[in-house]
């Protein structure tokens, strides 16, 4: 190589990692807007149906069926990246079309009898066009954000898109709250915040359009079926993961939807107080994700995994011994602390365990299961509410069904995943103590610290696998 083409390159790499490190900003920008419009929209499509008085069944389904269509229609991802021959304009494109879809969404208010179902299909082609760009976000996302970086990274942008999640979350419940008189009054309220949902997801795709994408170079032989990766999902690590979420989201969403109603029908909540219980876990999940992401770029997303797995399952269980408002922000801050955890060291697991070259099927291949799941835990537990004659509140059951199984999923499957980097041994108990420490001080570690120890200590005691 002559002088001449050193310099050339020199500067090629230089422009190169200034378009990377712009883009990563614009991430971050994107993320921020994105998160806003669920905190507006999204975070309050639940609620809006049981203004609609869906009932458990109906809201089940709009918990799971706009997932599980929007799972499957991953499966033509990769066939729309050769057709737009761009990972960025596939994102652009369907982020902006996911954001439209609140116009339909708000509208629904004046179909008549059926407005439950066509709030239904409408969050599902939502989801549909929300869930198709994430394979090719996913890979795009991975080109760029250098590997010994992903989790301070993600940590990072996570904290901050946390942020706009609760402010938005805390101005949409406000609106609500403002707007809580008669029926037609409540809808303006709803037509309000699907309205800046609508406007910042239009924000959010003009700062994904300023991203940069390298050149995406699909590999002779790289490619694979549906088919082929369900066949042999079990012989992989990442194929293990799969199977272990996948079971995982089951047991979860076997109440996940269920909690909107029970706040709002059952307990009798107002907008505000429900607004205020859910946004302190997403508080403490905005503190905690930088500090999650730190630990598990040292010590590596399977230690993270392990322990967040263990400590989550016993939050709906919680919600059974009392209906103290009090008493429910402490599970939701507890909540908020190991779900951060268990997200960001799921989310990084996918990156460490797929190449570049197969991250975007490998995506869409898990979502497509990943959505059936979540589409029958919904389902089941809509019908265990529906039919409940065991305990006095018909909700309880599926509290308790639903942590019991995400007890079985960890102990089942978390020891048979492996770390795929080289990272820093540490004991579980040293583990939680460091990301507890690393806390910014608040008077919530206090209560995280009353949770969590009581759990490591049966986690230890029980022989938990070590890595």
């Amino acid at each position: 190589m002559s002088k001449k083409e050193v310099v050339i390159k020199a500067k090629d790499d230089l422009l190169k990692d200034e378009r990377i490190k712009n883009s990563l900003t614009y991430s971050v920008l994107d993320g921020t807007f994105c998160a806003s419009m669920i905190g507006f929209g999204e975070s309050f499509l639940s609620a809006f149906a049981v203004f609609l008085k869906a009932t458990n069944v109906q809201l089940g389904l709009l918990s799971s069926l706009p997932q599980m269509i929007g799972s499957f229609s991953q499966l033509f991802s990769n066939r729309l990246i050769k057709l737009f021959d761009s990972r960025k304009k596939l994102v652009c494109a369907f982020a902006l079309l996911q954001g439209l879809m609140y116009i339909p969404i708000a509208l629904v208010f004046f179909l008549g009898t059926l407005k439950v179902y066509h709030l239904i299909l409408f969050v599902s082609i939502y989801w549909l066009f929300g869930m198709i760009l994430g394979p090719a976000w996913n890979s795009w996302m991975g080109d760029i954000v250098p590997e010994n970086r992903r989790g301070a990274y993600f940590g990072l942008r996570n904290k901050i898109t946390g942020f706009a999640t609760f402010f938005s979350f805390l101005i949409a419940g406000y609106v609500l709250q403002r707007y809580g008189g008669g029926t037609t009054t409540q809808y303006v309220g709803f037509a309000i915040i699907f309205l800046l949902a609508l406007i910042s997801r239009i924000i959010s795709f003009i700062f994904l359009t300023k991203k940069y994408e390298p050149k995406y170079v699909v590999v002779k032989g790289s490619e694979f079926s549906f088919f082929d990766f369900v066949s042999h999902v079990r012989e992989s690590n990442y194929g293990l993961f799969v199977i272990f979420l996948c079971l995982m989201n089951f047991s979860v969403y076997i109440s996940a939807p269920f909690f909107t109603p029970y706040m709002l029908n059952y307990l009798g909540m107002n907008y505000f107080t429900f607004t205020i219980v859910i946004a302190a876990a997403t508080i403490v999940k905005i503190f905690s994700m930088p500090v999650w992401g730190r630990v598990s770029d040292r010590f590596g997303t399977k230690k993270v995994l392990s322990l967040s797995s263990f400590l989550m399952p016993v939050v709906p269980i919680l919600w059974i011994f009392s209906d103290n408002i009090p008493y429910l922000i402490l599970i939701q801050m507890y909540s908020g602390f190991v779900w951060a955890g268990f997200e960001l060291a799921s989310f990084n697991f996918i990156f460490d365990t797929t190449s570049p070259q197969k991250r975007a099927s490998c995506v869409a291949y898990y979502n497509v299961l990943n959505g059936s799941a979540v589409f029958l835990g919904a389902l089941i537990g809509g019908l265990m509410i529906k039919y409940n004659s065991v305990f006095l509140s018909k909700y309880f059951l599926v509290f308790l069904v639903s942590g019991i199984l995400r007890y079985l999923v960890t102990i089942a499957l978390i020891p048979k995943l492996k770390e795929v980097r080289q990272v820093d041994g540490i004991k579980y108990t040293e583990l939680f103590f460091r990301v507890i420490t690393m806390m910014p001080t608040m008077g919530l570690v206090h209560n995280i610290i009353a949770f969590g120890k009581h759990e490591i200590e049966k986690l230890e005691k029980k022989g938990y696998p070590k890595l």
